[in-house]
């Protein structure tokens, strides 16, 4: 039987690190609907602890419940019911909808008119899941939450540690890295020792749980279909207002219908024929509505500056001048070497060893340990 990830901790503390039985331990599970929550609170409760599941409500449910993929739509706080039912402990259901919309939706539109490139499911966790959602599992009097996110909480000799995901496709570090040593004491992530997702099937198929064969979200569950141009339509009618796309001169070559449907390092639908070299957008001027292009080169970068820094390192960030790491400047892209050169408390600069294309303003450049699977935290993009 395959069992929670165990921090290294001796015999007599339980699979969740607590020194008392199961039975006593209270854990809330964010519950999403979907097969990997589900498997976290099927097993917990298996197991025999005081399980409480809690699923959010973040958004409208009429617009959500025609998207079958949506992560917290009707049909998946029905799912997350089913659950909770089959396996025998609580389920409820909150609604964050103007916490999510206030934290998160009105940013994610606000930074992608000012031409950066928002990950908003990061602002979730940071400003919702891991803060308001927390605080609710404390005063429901939990010793943990648990939830199920692929990555993994190991004891070190300071306290808990963040590490990537067993299964490296599946690793959601960088997702995660905002993720503070005081939530980090308090979080726990049972399936991030796991080696695939077909594991995770596997033991919902064991449970008998309905959402076994569910598919997973692909996008973003408030913008549908990855159609972001029509989610910040929505949301700020009249905000796609026509401009120029210029070179790096700033010649003019073209016009387009809002710099929204722009994004750095995009090369097709720029409506410039004629060229022997094609042109990628390299920068967006959101006060000027510009869409700037340039060649192929023009996208590399080595000097990515960063805010707003979240550090989960041993010693303090400042102690030191300069920090071997390796980043991610990207979800999709595996760490690359770096030197980490803090410039203020939460502000630094990452020198990339060799240039990356496509770094974008608002996007987060996560931190890993060399020749490590530790997360040592990230910041955001700035221009």
């Amino acid at each position: 039987m395959t069992h929670p990830q165990k921090d290294a901790a001796p015999s007599s503390l339980n699979s969740l690190g607590f020194a008392k039985p199961p039975a006593q331990t209270r854990v809330v599970v964010a519950m999403s609907g979907g097969v990997d929550s589900s498997v976290v609170a099927a097993q917990l409760a298996e197991e025999g602890y005081d399980v409480v599941g809690v699923t959010l409500q973040l958004y409208d449910h009429g617009a959500a419940l025609a998207k079958k993929s949506a992560c917290c739509a009707g049909r998946d706080i029905h799912d997350a019911r089913r659950v909770a039912e089959s396996m025998g402990f609580p389920h409820y259901v909150l609604d964050y909808e103007n916490t999510f919309r206030d934290a998160v939706i009105d940013e994610f539109a606000d930074a992608y008119l000012a031409g950066a490139t928002p990950v908003p499911c990061i602002r979730c966790n940071e400003r919702v899941k891991f803060k308001d959602l927390l605080e609710t599992a404390r005063d429901l009097g939990a010793d943990c939450m648990a939830t199920g996110h692929y990555i993994q909480r190991k004891m070190g000799l300071t306290g808990p540690e963040l590490h990537c995901a067993e299964d490296r496709a599946r690793d959601q570090s960088y997702f995660l890295f905002s993720t503070t040593s005081e939530q980090l004491d308090y979080l726990r992530f049972p399936l991030g020792h796991l080696g695939s997702k077909a594991e995770t099937r596997a033991l919902a198929a064991r449970y008998g749980l309905g959402v076994a064969d569910k598919p997973d979200s692909q996008d973003i569950c408030f913008v549908p279909n990855g159609d972001y141009a029509a989610v910040i339509r929505k949301l700020r009618p009249g905000a796609a207002e026509p401009g120029d796309i210029v070179d790096q001169s700033g010649a003019v070559l073209a016009q387009h219908q809002g710099i929204l449907h722009y994004t750095i390092g995009q090369r097709r639908g720029l409506g410039i024929g004629g060229l022997a070299d094609p042109l990628y957008v390299v920068g967006l001027n959101a006060d000027q509505r510009q869409v700037i292009v340039g060649p192929k080169a023009a996208l590399a970068t080595r000097r990515v500056p960063l805010h707003q820094l979240n550090w989960l390192g041993d010693a303090p960030l400042n102690s030191q001048p300069e920090w071997p790491i390796a980043v991610k400047v990207r979800s999709t892209r595996p760490p690359r070497p770096a030197i980490l050169r803090p410039t203020g408390p939460d502000h630094a600069e990452v020198e990339l060893l060799s240039a990356e294309e496509g770094v974008s303003p608002g996007q987060a450049c996560v931190f890993y340990a060399e020749d490590s699977s530790r997360v040592l935290g990230g910041g955001w993009i700035t221009r």
